[in-house]
C-alpha cells in the first residue's frame, strides 16, 4: 500500500493530465450530440488502456524501488550494482551515485591509510617517549625525599597519558588486539595497584582489597588498561579516606570516598572530552579515561555502572560478560 501511495505521487502530474483529456473528450462527444454510451464507452477504453499502462509501470518501479531500498539496508552498499537506468533522468542520477560511490571508496581507502600512518607513528612515538621516562624514573627512585616522590607522582601521570595516546587509537580500531586467554582476576588487579603504591603512600590513602580466587577468560591487557584508569580516577579525586576494590562473582568495583560526582555529571561522564563540574575543578582534566574505559568494555563486552554522592564517593563497577567467563 506504502508503494502504491508513493508511486501515485509520483505520478500525479500523469494523472491529472489523462483526467482533464478525459473530461474535454466527454465535452466534445456531448457537444456533438453523440450517444452517452458511446462517450462512455471511449472513456472505458481510455481507462483500461491507462490502467494497465499503469501497472505495468507500477511493477517496474515496484522492482527498482525494493532493489534501492536492498542496497540502502546492506553494509557493502557501496559494492552492490545499480537498478539499471529506464530513462535518461535516471541515467543521469545512476552516472552520479557512481560518481560519488568512487569518491566515498576512494576517501574510505585514503583514510584507512592516514589512520593506519597515524597510528605507527603513535606507536613508535610512545616507544621512544618511554626510554627518557624510564631513565628519569630510575634517577628519581635513587632519591628519597618529598620533592623527588612528588615529581616521581608527576612522572607517573605522564607515562598514563602517553600510554592513553595509544589506546585511544587502538580502541578506535575495528579489529583492536584483542587476545582471549584465561586470566588471573587477582594477579590483574594486584599489578595494577602496586603500579600506584607510591600515590597511595604519599596521600597517606588506605587500600582495602581482600583478594579474589575468580578467572575469566578476557584479554589481560584491556582489562589492567581499565582497572588502572579506574584507580587512576580514584586517587585523583580522593583526598583523605579510602579506595577499596572488591569483586563478587563476576564484578570488579572500585569505590571510593572522594569528592563524587555531580548527578548531573553523571550520565555524560563517558562522552569524550566531558569533564564536568570535577573536571573544571582540576585543570589538567582531559575528558579522555572514563571514554576508554567504556570502550575497552565494549571491546571486551563487558558492563560498566556508576553510583556517586557528591561528598560521599563514587563506585564504578565492570560486570565481565557470561559467555566469556569461567571458574
Amino acid at each position: 500500500m506504502k508503494l502504491l501511495v508513493l508511486f501515485l505521487k509520483k505520478h500525479l502530474e500523469a494523472e491529472l493530465l489523462f483526467a482533464v483529456f478525459a473530461a474535454v473528450f466527454a465535452v466534445v462527444f456531448s457537444l456533438y450530440d453523440l450517444e452517452t454510451e458511446a462517450v462512455l464507452y471511449a472513456v472505458l477504453l481510455c481507462t483500461v488502456a491507462a490502467a494497465v499502462f499503469a501497472a505495468v509501470s507500477f511493477l517496474r518501479f515496484r522492482q527498482k524501488y525494493l532493489q534501492r531500498q536492498r542496497l540502502l539496508d546492506e553494509a557493502g552498499m557501496l559494492a552492490a550494482p545499480l537498478p539499471e537506468a529506464s530513462d535518461p533522468e535516471e541515467k543521469q542520477f545512476t552516472e552520479l551515485t557512481q560518481m560519488l560511490r568512487e569518491n566515498c571508496s576512494q576517501a574510505q581507502v585514503k583514510y584507512k591509510n592516514d589512520r593506519s600512518d597515524m597510528l605507527d607513528y603513535f606507536t613508535t612515538w610512545v616507544h621512544q617517549i618511554k626510554i627518557p621516562i624510564s631513565v628519569m624514573q630510575i634517577t628519581l627512585d635513587s632519591y628519597d625525599s618529598d620533592e623527588h616522590a612528588q615529581l616521581s607522582a608527576e612522572l607517573m601521570r605522564i607515562k598514563r597519558y602517553v600510554e592513553m595516546v595509544l589506546c585511544y587509537f587502538r580502541l578506535d580500531e575495528s579489529a583492536p588486539d584483542l587476545v582471549a586467554q584465561s586470566v588471573n582476576v587477582d594477579s590483574v588487579i594486584r599489578q595494577s595497584v602496586r603500579k600506584y603504591a607510591p600515590i597511595f603512600i604519599r596521600k597517606r590513602l588506605r587500600l582495602e582489597y581482600e583478594g579474589t580466587q575468580l578467572t575469566a577468560v578476557t584479554d589481560e591487557k584491556w582489562l589492567g588498561f581499565i582497572m588502572e584508569q579506574l584507580l587512576s580516577n580514584s586517587l585523583k579525586y580522593t583526598d583523605k579516606g579510602s579506595v577499596s576494590i572488591s569483586v563478587r562473582e563476576r564484578s570488579i568495583t572500585v569505590s571510593d570516598t572522594g569528592m563524587g560526582i555531580a548527578p548531573q555529571d553523571v550520565p555524560r561522564i563517558f562522552e569524550r572530552g566531558y569533564t564536568g563540574l570535577n573536571g573544571r575543578a582540576d585543570k589538567n582534566s582531559t575528558g579522555l579515561g572514563l571514554y576508554l574505559v567504556k570502550k575497552a568494555c565494549k571491546k571486551l563486552g563487558a558492563g560498566i555502572d556508576v553510583q556517586s554522592e557528591v561528598g560521599k564517593g563514587t563506585s564504578v563497577t565492570v560486570t565481565l560478560p557470561e559467555s566469556i567467563f569461567a571458574e
